[in-house]
């Protein structure tokens, strides 16, 4: 599925400033290289969410987790998530993985791992389960998504506005999983719109940006790359052009910092950093496999938020979002 570029931005107020928001796909640890599976993986790293929770909030930051079903199946992660609730200092979300979500009605691998390639009766049944079941839990009802795997589908967002979501943060701009028969966000930029001209849903797209002496001709350039390996490669090695997504899985303090200034450069006013919450415990995702990079992790948080506050880019909390885009 092909994401077309929006004709809808929005314009933000002149006092909204510039703001961020921290995300986290709070999901099971499982390996990222084996076939998909229902069952055989774990919840080690919720303990870890606290740690993650008390740093931010130093920051004055309050993070939005987007919660699967593995997540809000563990008695920990429950409390940890009502507590978080309770004292509004989280926002909590829906964070549809379909192969440990049920109802188990579809075949286990990679194309089903997209919610959004399922019929629309299972997706449909499969994000109202996962939202009444955080909504049971914790006591809040969420109304913010994020597919896992960014999996949305032709159905999506028709279900979403059906069951009163009023937003979603599910596109990865400048990102194509066509290849593995997900969707492709090659045309879609960073900036928030409205999915219909009723305002009742708003996108909030991960932050990608190019950097590179060609990053204003990244947009044509990035098919090029992401068809042919050796011009990938061969642009960004030599800095002519990289693409920079905001989070600290992959990508260096420095990196993030020249992405942060590029993006401010291009008037984009709202930042949205992610990253996935198995990388808040050593060896269960790619980029923290160890406790000096756990050390790192924290900070690159440090860092980051330090040239933030230096540039003036504050933080928001999602109901401020949202009414900031009711009044623009």
């Amino acid at each position: 599925m092909k994401i077309r570029r929006p004709d809808r931005y929005i314009q933000w107020p002149e006092k909204f400033g510039r703001r961020f928001i921290i995300s986290v796909d709070t999901e099971e640890e499982f390996d990222w290289d084996a076939p998909f599976q229902r069952s055989g993986h774990t919840t080690v790293s919720v303990p870890m969410l606290r740690k993650f929770q008390e740093f931010v909030e130093k920051y004055g930051v309050c993070p939005a987790y987007f919660v699967d079903y593995s997540i809000i199946s563990d008695d920990e992660a429950v409390a940890f998530l009502r507590n978080v609730a309770e004292r509004k200092t989280a926002e909590i979300g829906v964070h549809l993985h379909p192969w440990v979500n049920p109802p188990f009605d579809e075949e286990v691998n990679v194309f089903n791992s997209f919610a959004g390639n399922l019929p629309k009766e299972l997706e449909e049944a499969k994000l109202v389960g996962l939202r009444d079941a955080i909504r049971d839990k914790i006591g809040v009802t969420p109304t913010i998504y994020r597919a896992g795997r960014y999996g949305i589908g032709p159905h999506t967002i028709a279900l979403l506005r059906k069951h009163g979501f009023v937003m979603d943060s599910s596109i990865r701009p400048r990102f194509d999983y066509s290849g593995e028969g997900g969707p492709d966000f090659m045309a879609v930029g960073s900036q928030p719109f409205w999915w219909s001209r009723d305002g009742e849903l708003l996108e909030v797209p991960l932050t990608t940006v190019y950097s590179g002496l060609f990053r204003k001709q990244g947009a044509f350039l990035a098919g090029i790359m992401n068809k042919f390996p050796l011009a990938n490669a061969l642009l960004s090695r030599s800095k002519m052009l990289e693409r920079i997504p905001l989070t600290p899985e992959g990508i260096s303090a420095r990196e993030t910092k020249e992405a942060i200034d590029v993006a401010l450069d291009d008037d984009l006013q709202l930042l949205v950093f992610s990253f996935h919450s198995p990388s808040l415990s050593p060896g269960h995702t790619p980029y923290i496999r160890t406790e000096a990079d756990l050390d790192g992790f924290y900070d690159w948080w440090r860092e980051v938020l330090a040239h933030l506050e230096m540039r003036d880019v504050q933080p928001i909390t999602v109901d401020q979002l949202m009414a900031a885009a009711a009044g623009a």
